[in-house]
């Protein structure tokens, strides 16, 4: 039943840490509590009396309309009288439950047989003086009809296209965007009522007549250049249309060819006006456009980030959003163009929203000089327990490219990283983390020991089994080249002990390596071996055996354990996609 398409008998709203008396008072359940479709339909009945009573009717509607969207199915002779039933209620007057029985036969879905009966009443309704009737009515029939029906009545739709009434022309306009899909051709036989609607003085009309030219020219480059270029010559006074146009220029600038000799984009011209512009939401959009367009210059940013640079001063928390979040994009490619709202941003980073703190942290650390990095992680160290594990990856990330730009300040990062590695958080933040001591320890020599010993602690506690084999296996890898190879000994064999089978496997291969490649190291490592023997798991004991024996020399002998490949894998990587990119070849793949 549909009511258990969703719990019913969840509150939905309960006072915690109240006492029980309190909270069984102020606990609200599901006014669907208990709904059945049986019962539903059985009241659906209600609709056939010749005294109606409109509020019990749209409760019953609300009822049926919960069902469907919980996922109840009915059948086609249930549908069918829900349907006939419905059709009736056009009888009486209330809007309200009008505006129920518009939702009703456009939610069911009749059949083709059956629409014929309720077109008669919708084309009644487009023609009432009462534009609610009107507006609905327009959008129950784009939604049900057939392209048969749909070309019997497309005079009326075109002449509601520039109706005076602004509910009524964008009802139609937004139909027309989702009849469009199957019923191109019709709609493009209304394309000169669509240029005037464009020309309406309602913003909202304004808005859908664009979007909708702009759909019916959608799969054809040419002409989707001439419709911008006509569009930013006319006067779109709608801001939300205005938005649109923005788009498709940045859509029109994707696709051409830059200009030679440095000259200047296409439409550039009608993005910078647009920075002009006295909405606050078309501004952000051409700046927003301006800072993802391909091979960006300096010169072409510089406009753009001064308008977010003065959003970051603004009132308004969306906005502060919004520009720091673009201008924290733009630090990835371009930072120093960024570094002149480097002041703006160091205000927001005790913002009461924590994620524009966030942001304007990992922004300036991109930004930011090798002085200011021990001010900015220990501002991150105060609110990393209150902001969701999205956006601590985007600082992670922030922290790890930091250290890699300036190699010097290894230490204090590393030291943050592993005391946010400690600390709850998901598989992904974690892996982020794990990840990013990888990268310092493969490309700073000097952050290899610490990074080591950071991993160490972290696989005694790691509840991830993912990153404790990559784990293992970089310590099986970088272990034995460290100054004191024996100390990470212990760590291994603990997983060996006290982990799932696969950790264990792999536990078992990074110790192999310590006895391949240190001698001193061999007779220690090949006693905690023999111990694995016992092992209850096959692929453990399987894997203990074939490094004994290999340490024993035999199985290829100690060089099996740790082959060395003397060829780059990056080029062999390269040089496979080349053969596979040369289709059918009958010469076999050499390096």
């Amino acid at each position: 039943m549909a009511a258990t398409a969703q719990d019913s008998t969840a509150p939905l709203r309960s006072g915690e840490g109240k006492k029980d008396e309190d909270r069984e008072e102020e606990t609200e359940y599901s006014p669907f509590y208990g709904i059945e479709k049986g019962a539903v339909l059985q009241d659906a009945r209600i609709f056939h009396d010749p005294n109606l009573d409109p509020r019990r009717c749209s409760q019953v509607i609300t009822k049926l309309l919960y069902l469907l969207h919980q996922g109840e199915t009915f059948t086609k002779k249930e549908a069918s009288d829900v349907f006939f039933a419905a059709t009736k209620l056009f009888q009486a007057k209330d809007p309200h439950l009008r505006r129920m029985v518009y939702l009703c036969i456009k939610d069911i879905c009749p059949g083709s047989d059956e629409v014929i009966i309720v077109t008669s009443s919708l084309m009644k309704d487009m023609n009432s003086k009462v534009e609610l009737y009107r507006s609905n009515a327009v959008r129950v029939l784009c939604q049900i009809v057939d392209s048969q029906l749909l070309a019997q009545i497309e005079r009326y739709l075109k002449q509601a296209v520039v109706d005076k009434s602004p509910v009524v022309a964008a009802s139609v306009l937004v139909s027309a965007l989702h009849l469009i899909q199957n019923n191109s051709e019709i709609i493009k036989r209304w394309v000169n009522e669509v240029q005037e609607a464009v020309q309406s003085k309602h913003s909202m009309v304004q808005f859908h007549a664009v979007a909708l030219l702009h759909a019916l020219r959608a799969t054809d480059r040419l002409a989707v250049s001439k419709l911008v270029s006509q569009l930013t010559r006319a006067s779109v006074k709608s801001s939300l249309a205005q938005c649109l146009l923005v788009r498709y220029v940045r859509q029109v600038i994707a696709d051409s060819q830059p200009g030679p000799n440095g000259e200047q984009r296409p439409f550039y011209d009608f993005l910078e006006s647009c920075l002009r512009h006295k909405s606050e939401m078309v501004i952000f959009e051409a700046a927003r456009a301006i800072c993802n367009l391909k091979d960006v210059t300096v010169r072409e940013l510089t406009p753009a980030i001064t308008v977010l640079q003065l959003f970051l001063s603004s009132s308004k928390p969306v906005l502060r959003f919004a520009a720091v979040r673009t201008l924290n994009k733009v630090a990835m490619t371009h930072p120093m163009a960024v570094t002149n709202c480097n002041i703006d941003m160091e205000a927001l980073i005790t913002d009461q929203n924590r994620s524009i703190a966030t942001l304007a942290i990992t922004t300036l650390l991109k930004t930011g000089n090798e002085g200011s990095v021990d001010k900015l992680l220990k501002q991150i160290g105060g609110f990393m327990s209150d902001i969701t594990d999205d956006f601590k990856i985007v600082v992670v990330e922030a922290i790890r490219s930091l250290c890699l730009k300036f190699p010097a300040k290894h230490r204090s990062l590393m030291n943050f990283l592993s005391n946010v590695l400690r600390e709850e958080g998901g598989f992904e933040y974690k892996k982020a983390i794990v990840h990013a001591i990888l990268a310092l320890i493969h490309d700073i020599p000097d952050a290899r020991e610490a990074g080591l010993a950071h991993l160490c602690e972290f696989i005694e506690d790691c509840e991830f089994t993912f990153l404790s084999v990559q784990v293992l296996h970089l310590l099986g890898q970088e272990g034995p080249t460290i100054k004191e190879p024996a100390r990470y000994i212990r760590y291994i064999y603990n997983r060996i002990i006290l982990e799932n089978a696969t950790v264990r496997a792999a536990a078992v291969s990074a110790l192999a390596n310590f006895g391949a490649q240190l001698p001193d190291l061999r007779d220690r490592v090949t006693m905690l071996l023999k111990r694995a023997l016992y092992d209850n798991d096959d692929e453990v004991r399987d894997r203990a055996m074939l490094h004994l024996t290999q340490l024993g020399g035999a199985a290829g002998g100690v060089d099996a354990i740790h082959p060395s490949l003397d060829v780059s894998l990056t080029a062999m990587e390269a040089a496979l996609q080349d053969y596979m990119a040369a289709g059918t070849t009958q010469q076999p793949f050499d390096l």
